[in-house]
């Protein structure tokens, strides 16, 4: 259950207004999905998260597809049933194609078991890994 209330573009103050503007743009879309309109409570906050995402999100030296699936993963590890939702259909609009969500999702299970355990077992890493 939400804490705040998705605010409607006629009940947001200018400033968030403008970011949904720069979404819509951005995305090539008219749609501004509930996470921005729920952040329009306080326009500072959602004007410096888009900003960030933007950039993290961006061209860069990992293609968009790979970003998509690297959010989708640390969404499933962090339990965000919102973003693992809006990054799927990201990814999925990037071309994800069934077998890789599925391999996706074998590789996130597995690194999760494996984290569990050597977690657990309190196993420190060996000296060849160490950054």
């Amino acid at each position: 259950m939400a804490t705040v209330r998705p605010l409607a573009d006629d009940e947001a103050a200018p400033e968030a207004r403008a970011v949904f503007d720069d979404i819509r743009t951005a995305r090539g879309t008219d749609y501004v999905n509930d996470f921005w309109r729920a952040l329009a409570h306080d326009p500072a906050l959602l004007r410096a998260t888009w900003e960030r995402l933007k950039s993290v999100m961006g061209p860069g030296g990992i293609d968009p597809l790979t970003k998509e699936m690297v959010y989708l993963a640390v969404s499933v590890a962090n339990g965000c049933s919102y973003c693992v939702h809006s990054h799927t259909a990201a990814a999925r609009g990037k071309g994800m194609t069934d077998a890789q969500h599925g391999e996706l999702m074998a590789v996130i299970g597995m690194a999760m078991q494996t984290n569990g355990l050597v977690t657990a077992l309190g196993i420190p890493p060996d000296e060849v890994f160490r950054a």
